[in-house]
């Protein structure tokens, strides 16, 4: 009973970090849209309504299709942008955090010249952009699937307030 509670704790606790992490990357999204260098949008989750929505305005739904990458969007002068965001309160990032399907389609979207990372918060205190080729790289680069904070200094993100500064650099 007590590991039962506790995995639904732990879950309930991912959740609302993940959203909460969700929320400054959004913030950071409006900033470089209202600085006219980037329109970058959350994409939507493939969903089918199964009921309407209740007095709480709520309502069951199940996924239709694997996940893509969290966000999606263009940069000033046209360049595609592509990117999976992810938090952990640990420090390391495991490799399998992206689906088959977010890798893939992280991926193809590389080949095509967008540019691909996976945003990486740690506690949110340190925030890293891990270019895609690194990320999808990893087995062959750090012989293991999953990367320790220590080894990511080069890919650091500044931050200040509530903006991660996630496309600074960039090219």
């Amino acid at each position: 009973m007590r590991n039962d509670m506790e995995r639904r704790f732990a879950g309930k606790r991912a959740k609302l970090t993940g959203e909460l992490f969700e929320k400054l990357v959004e913030a950071s999204c409006r900033h470089y849209r209202e600085t006219g260098q980037a329109v970058i949008e959350k994409t939507p989750e493939p969903m089918k309504p199964l009921s309407g929505m209740d007095s709480r305005g709520r309502f069951q739904a199940c996924f239709t299709k694997p996940a893509q990458p969290d966000y999606k969007g263009v940069l000033r002068g046209g360049r595609a942008v592509v990117f999976e965001a992810k938090h952990t309160d640990g420090d390391t990032i495991a490799y399998n955090r992206l689906t088959e399907t977010q890798m893939d389609c992280m991926e193809a979207y590389h080949e095509m010249g967008a540019l691909c990372f996976v945003l990486v918060s740690f506690g949110f205190q340190d925030f890293f952009r891990i270019p895609w080729q690194d990320w999808n790289d990893m087995p062959y680069i750090y012989g293991r699937k999953h990367l320790k904070q220590t080894e990511l200094e080069q890919f650091r993100v500044g931050e200040k307030g509530n903006v991660l500064f996630f496309l600074e650099g960039v090219e």
